[in-house]
């Protein structure tokens, strides 16, 4: 194999095993004060974490929506189609009906791209 193969492959390695990491570029410190003040009233996230008022988001990367065992979502949540990616948790963050109509979530947004961040990253500690 030649050198430039080589290196192709050394490259697209890292990217496949760190291109995760990259995507977490927020602080995830800052991400869980900012989810006890503004989800954690609703929502809760770590290894007994349980539905509430809202669904337990521990593990909601990747997660199809509307799919938490035991949570009672609505209708329009549940046929959605929406598999919660952190483009589409940033878009669901920024404006909840927007992402989902007829969403039942009571919340108005965040329209803070730094704040955004950081929850994800802070929820994406959570996963299995």
């Amino acid at each position: 194999m030649n050198h430039a193969a080589v290196m192709t492959s050394a490259l697209v390695l890292c990217a496949a095993l760190f291109g995760t990491q990259a995507h977490a570029a927020g602080d995830a410190e800052a991400g869980g004060k900012l989810f006890s003040r503004m989800c954690g009233g609703c929502h809760q996230v770590g290894e007994s974490a349980r539905n509430g008022f809202g669904p337990q988001l521990s593990g909601v990367i990747g997660r199809t929506a509307g799919s938490a065992e035991g949570y009672q979502y609505s209708e329009a949540m549940k046929s959605s189609g929406v598999v919660w990616d952190r483009e589409t948790l940033a878009k669901y963050i920024e404006d909840p009906k927007a992402v989902v109509s007829g969403t039942r979530m009571i919340f108005w947004g965040i329209s803070d791209p730094e704040k955004i961040e950081n929850l994800l990253t802070y929820l994406q500690t959570f996963q299995p």
